[in-house]
């Protein structure tokens, strides 16, 4: 019998993807150079924040979505925090609320003004300190308001109550620096990566560990709830140090369901999963390519569709969710890539080519929309709810009327399950250790030299007290 290729059925089997015009764009703008593992950009249907490079602390820019083209140098930024910006977020329910952490310990809360910056800003509506060491992810709950998850270099995760401004719980199960930080449909479950080289599932009020898996043959960096279908997409380093995907049941992590292996680069994989069409995307940081499958339920479970390719390396992705999309163009996806080499922003539409102009509901099913489902007090007394879903063919650009409103507190220590955080430590990894020997032995070495300039200088009045003493007219 001959062998004859399987072709499958699918609608997404065609999705291409399609880089904006360099009008379109956004030019001129100082991306960060900091070499963490995250995007360094967020985005939504209005505005779009970028990390960049500055002395004497961390900033970041925001844009509205509108305003493309070149962006002057003198343009104002959000610019409060003391050390290096790491990760950026935007509240899913309020859109001009973003969320900043950085390595001065803190997490800040902004609220840009209508219609972007007029001048830098300074001053954050509610500043939380919980973190013993620098911040390195800020992730905000999918389904409830002013739930904010902070991850530190202290190991720990804290879970913020914004309407009051403090820590309310502690998930401290990790024995290394958290790496990513992933929630479920309804923000039941946490799925974390870490150094430690585990996977683990968390309930996140309690902080118990429901599942955990050791991860010596794929070595994790990042993970992704696949939606409601109780998997989980982890992407990582084979034993052989190519770059590799695993497919795992969150019920049982003791072993992958697949593993496949993607490429022999260096730079991480971000993955990107697009529930509403169960489309899988693949970046690479440092590579301009795009992979993308669509998702199954049952074996093989990953479906290879296409490939975008560029030739311009991305520093970092943001996506665009899903009430932000073009439908008339029938776009189901878009990226906002950062390369760094030519500081520009260039947007990438995902689209399904359809002859119809008219709506097209198979693709736009009925998705997570603007108005949260819970309040921070139901969630935290253990009330689990789907996001509320709205329609993209109807008011999809209907904005939300929720108000942020930050808590009048003092500055006080920060006690969550009876342990102050701010006076446990941990103790510092080889890497920070090594990283303090260096700064100490380049400020000996400063010291010296400003001591040897010095001495030269003193030597110099010296010889010159001698010769106007010893000079005939002195005599």
């Amino acid at each position: 019998m001959s062998w004859r290729p399987q072709y499958r059925s699918s609608k997404f089997r065609n999705v291409y993807g399609k880089a904006a015009s360099r009008e379109h764009c956004f030019d001129g703008i100082p991306i960060t150079k900091n070499v963490h593992d995250n995007h360094f950009c967020a985005v939504n249907a209005r505005f779009l924040a970028i990390v960049t490079e500055s002395a004497g602390g961390g900033s970041f820019l925001v844009i509205p979505l509108e305003q493309t083209g070149r962006i002057e140098p003198n343009y104002p930024k959000v610019c409060g925090h003391q050390g290096n910006v790491l990760d950026i977020k935007w509240n899913p329910f309020i859109e001009n609320i973003i969320a900043s952490c950085s390595e001065d310990t803190s997490v800040r809360i902004w609220e840009i003004p209508e219609g972007g910056l007029k001048r830098n800003m300074t001053e954050a509506v509610l500043e939380l300190y919980g973190h013993s060491r620098r911040v390195g992810l800020v992730e905000w709950h999918p389904t409830t308001n002013n739930i904010l998850f902070s991850a530190g270099y202290d190991y720990k995760v804290l879970i913020w109550n914004l309407d009051v401004g403090e820590p309310v719980k502690m998930i401290d199960c990790h024995t290394d620096v958290i790496l990513c930080l992933s929630f479920n449909t309804d923000g039941s479950l946490l799925a974390t990566t870490c150094k430690d080289k585990k996977l683990r599932v968390v309930e996140p009020r309690s902080g118990r560990v429901l599942q955990e898996a050791s991860c010596k043959n794929h070595r994790v960096n990042r993970v992704v709830f696949l939606g409601s279908t109780k998997r989980l997409l982890t992407t990582g380093v084979s034993r052989w140090n190519t770059r590799q995907i695993a497919l795992w049941d969150q019920e049982d992590l003791s072993m992958p369901l697949i593993e496949e292996e993607i490429d022999g680069l260096s730079g991480l994989l971000f993955p990107f999963y697009d529930a509403d069409t169960h489309m899988l995307y693949l970046a690479g940081k440092g590579d301009g390519n795009i992979r993308y499958y669509e998702i199954g339920s049952e074996k093989p479970y990953l479906s290879y569709l296409m490939e975008f390719r560029s030739p311009a390396p991305q520093k970092g992705l943001g996506v665009m969710p899903k009430h932000g999309l073009d439908v008339s163009a029938c776009e189901v996806f878009r990226f906002y890539k950062l390369i760094t080499l030519k500081g520009l922003i260039e947007p990438i539409s995902m689209i399904v080519p359809r002859r119809s102009e008219t709506y097209q509901e198979d693709i736009y099913p009925m998705t997570p929309g603007t108005e949260p489902a819970l309040t921070p007090d139901e969630w935290l007394s253990g009330v689990n709810r789907d996001p509320i879903l709205m329609s993209l063919k109807e008011g999809y650009k209907r904005n939300s009327k929720i108000v942020f409103k930050a808590p009048v507190r003092e500055k006080k220590s920060v006690v969550v399950n009876g342990i102050d955080l701010l006076e446990n430590v941990p103790p510092r990894t080889e890497n920070e250790l090594l990283r303090m020997f260096f700064r100490q032995q380049d400020e000996i070495r400063r010291l010296k030299d400003e001591l040897s300039q010095k001495d030269i200088r003193i030597r110099q009045l010296q010889l010159e007290l001698k010769n106007f003493r010893n000079s005939p007219k002195n005599n």
